[in-house]
């Protein structure tokens, strides 16, 4: 090989190199470069979410979350007993001992007592209002789907043939309040709770306005 000619093959052969040095050093500085073309970085897995109006309510004024208290009562256990004037709902665990529930109970003059059984339970449930509410409110949608936009929420425990049901709701400040056409709402969260312990024909107890709950606070 003449001179001329090994000259070049030793300059070309120094060139690459060089390139390849330099293709080095700027994917050191930016590791989402290879061979001079973009690596896109690996997508990022999605954020497991709660469904909406199953939040935790740990924010609740302290009575009114799930606890288990002191509570004497005669009734046998898997018995619910509404306290309809502390808005308070037993779950009774025998030994003298419930978990409690903060509700919201029947507004003025749509309160009532009794004693009825748990009939039918459903998750997620459909909502028809009855005719006596459609007279009360005509605006009222005839039928809405369940969901989370569902107003009976969650989860509903419905109460032998009357049209009241314990049942759930999305808008957790309305516990501890006195605002429904008769059915005890739980949040959410308590609903599901209370919904995986009840049994259907479960006793459920609903003491008048007037009453004196017995629980020891």
């Amino acid at each position: 090989m003449n001179p001329a000619r090994l000259f070049r093959v030793v300059a070309a052969i120094a060139a690459v190199v060089a390139a390849t040095m330099a293709s080095s050093t700027s994917a050191n500085a930016n590791p989402f470069l290879l061979f001079g073309a973009p690596l896109q970085p690996l997508p990022q897995a999605p954020v497991e979410r709660a469904m909406p109006g199953t939040e935790n309510h740990s924010e609740a004024p302290a009575n009114f979350r799930r606890q288990v208290v002191d509570y004497r009562t005669h009734e046998v256990p898997g018995t619910v007993i509404i306290d309809t004037p502390n808005t308070y709902l037993y779950f009774v665990l025998g030994n003298g001992k419930a978990i409690r529930y903060g509700i919201g109970v029947g507004r003025e003059g749509f309160t009532w007592s009794g004693t009825q059984t748990v009939s039918r339970k459903a998750e997620w449930p459909d909502w028809t209002p009855p005719p006596e509410m459609i007279a009360r409110q005509p605006y009222l949608p005839r039928y809405m789907a369940g969901g989370p936009g569902n107003p009976l929420g969650a989860r509903a425990m419905y109460l032998g043939n009357t049209i009241y049901r314990i049942h759930g709701t999305n808008d957790p400040s309305t516990i501890g309040g006195r605002v429904s056409s008769g059915c005890i709402r739980l949040t959410n969260e308590d609903v599901i709770d209370l919904y995986n312990r009840v049994n259907i024909g479960g006793k459920v107890i609903v003491l008048p306005l007037q009453a004196r709950s017995v629980a020891v606070r």
